[in-house]
Order: C-alpha cells, then structure tokens, then sequence
C-alpha cells in the first residue's frame, strides 16, 4: 500500500512528496527543504516511520522544487533521477537562486534520467513516468496507477495550473499536457501538486478556469 506524506517547505510554499509502502522502501520526490529546521522535519518523519529512501526524484528542474536536493543525496547516498530535457532547468539554478534569497543553495548532479513511458520503482511500488511539459520543457508527473494518485509537480493546481511565463515555458503546450496526460486518467484519480491543497482530476474538468472541459 503506497503511502504519501507531503511537505510544505520554502518562503514558495513548495510541497516536497515522501512516497513509502509497506517494504519501507522510500523515494523522496521534490525536496523544498532549504533550512535546516525543514532539513531536520524531513529527517524526523523519516526516522521515526524507519524510512529506507532509495531514490530522489524531480518533477522539474525550477529552484523551489531542488532546494533539498544536495541534502538529500548527501544523506541518503541515494541517486537524483530527472528528466534529461530539464537539465538545463536545473542547471540554472546556481545563477538565480541567489535573487529568490537563497545564497546557501549548493547544486546536486543528476545521476540518471528518466524517460517518458518508463517505470520508477521502489519496494512493492511502481510509478509510471507522464512527460507533461508547458510549466518547464522537461517536467515530467509520477502516476500511480494501482491507487489512482499523481504527483504532478506544476502542472495542474487546485483550481489553477502552473506558470507558463517562465524560461522554457509554453502555455499551449502546458494545457495540452493537462489535456492528454492528466486528464484522460480516471476522474477519481487523486492529484498531489507542487504548491497548494490536493486535488482530483474530476473537479478540475469540471472547476479548473484555465482548463475545464465539462
């Protein structure tokens, strides 16, 4: 049984996904955590659940989502896996996390890259990889399909939907994605952002101003 506890870290409100099942085997998707005291609550969950963490993963490459990351490698020797098209993305960070305030962001190199179609898996747990881009080139989302649950990054927000404005962005491309990846799930499928409350793919089709189809 797939378990996910979410996180909200960063003056961005970002919110950082812990995924575990019954194995105990754990991937930390996301890590927003810049100071230590959010450093030291991602480690208590961790430690008090007795939390095996295996993998780190990005949706996308954008500074608030990669705070945590060098954090995270570092203390679980684990490997950083993301899209190869946010690369870039991710990169980046380094010149411009200094004007958001944060002077003590060291970067984390990717150790793998994840394709679209393919499969993370972790303990008894399989996440399919959904290529969704229009926020950031690379983004991907992470399904789970036997729960019917989606971590989607920026993408698709209660009511709202990610920036399109930013280097790399496409607001065409970004519905698009909502459109033909997130969308054709079944409605009851529960939606995990990047920023903000849960969601459902039903109420947005039926809510969401920027995207509703019903």
């Amino acid at each position: 049984m797939l378990t996910i506890k979410a996180f909200t870290f960063n003056p961005l409100g970002e919110n950082t996904y812990v995924l575990s099942d019954e194995t105990q085997e754990t991937v930390i998707i996301d890590p927003g955590c810049y100071e230590k005291y959010e450093q030291e609550e991602l480690l208590d969950y961790i430690k008090a659940k007795q939390l095996k963490v295996v993998k780190l993963l990005n949706t996308h490459g954008h500074v608030d989502h990669v705070l945590g990351n060098y954090f995270v490698k570092e203390q679980f020797q684990v490997p950083l896996l993301i899209y190869p098209g946010d690369e870039a993305t991710l990169r980046s960070v380094a010149t411009y996390a200094p004007v958001y305030g944060f002077n003590q962001y060291t970067p984390a190199e990717p150790d793998g890259y994840l394709e679209e179609g393919t499969n993370v898996t972790f303990g008894n747990t399989t996440l399919k990889v959904l290529f969704v881009p229009g926020h950031a080139p690379g983004h991907i989302a992470f399904l789970h399909e036997a729960s019917k649950q989606v971590i989607a990054g920026d993408v698709l927000f209660y009511e709202s939907i990610g920036r399109a404005d930013l280097p790399g962005g496409n607001f065409n491309t970004l519905i698009k994605s909502i459109h033909t990846q997130l969308f054709t799930l079944p409605d009851e499928t529960k939606v995990y952002p990047g920023h903000g409350p849960a969601t459902t793919i039903a109420h947005e089709k039926k809510h969401n101003p920027f995207c509703a189809v019903k």
